[in-house]
């Protein structure tokens, strides 16, 4: 059965930062492109990064310039830094996995597509005051 674990999670003040990550099990990991993804109280989820099995990556507009997504293969681990963090940036953030080689993203600069991503973490809670 397919896992994903994120952690890393907690609170900080408005500028500055927090690394995430999600460590996954029984998947051929480096075949999977992987994704993050949030989602604040009373929102829709919304897609934040994702990067391919050739460790291409996307972000949403929100999130270029301030956050980086990378992955190690070897340890099957992928990472989210978050730096120059926003009260807005407050959710409960989760990663996921799709068998797609390719990242799918939505148009308008909205992230990776959630509809493409089959697997999922349970998430870990980002609380940004100001």
């Amino acid at each position: 059965q397919v896992q994903l674990v994120e952690s890393g999670g907690g609170s900080v003040q408005a500028g500055g930062s927090l690394g995430l990550t999600c460590a996954a099990s029984a998947l051929t990991y480096s075949q999977y492109s992987l994704g993050w993804f949030r989602q604040a109280p009373g929102k829709e989820r919304e897609g934040v990064a994702c990067i391919d099995v050739d460790g291409l990556t996307t972000y949403s507009d929100s999130a270029k310039g301030r956050f980086t997504i990378f992955r190690d293969n070897a340890k099957q681990t992928l990472a989210l830094q978050m730096n120059s963090l926003k009260v807005a940036d407050t959710a409960m953030y989760y990663c996921a996995a799709t068998a797609l080689r390719r990242c799918e993203t939505l148009r308008g600069g909205q992230g990776p597509n959630s509809g493409a991503f089959a697997f999922w973490g349970q998430g870990t809670q980002v609380t940004v005051s100001s």
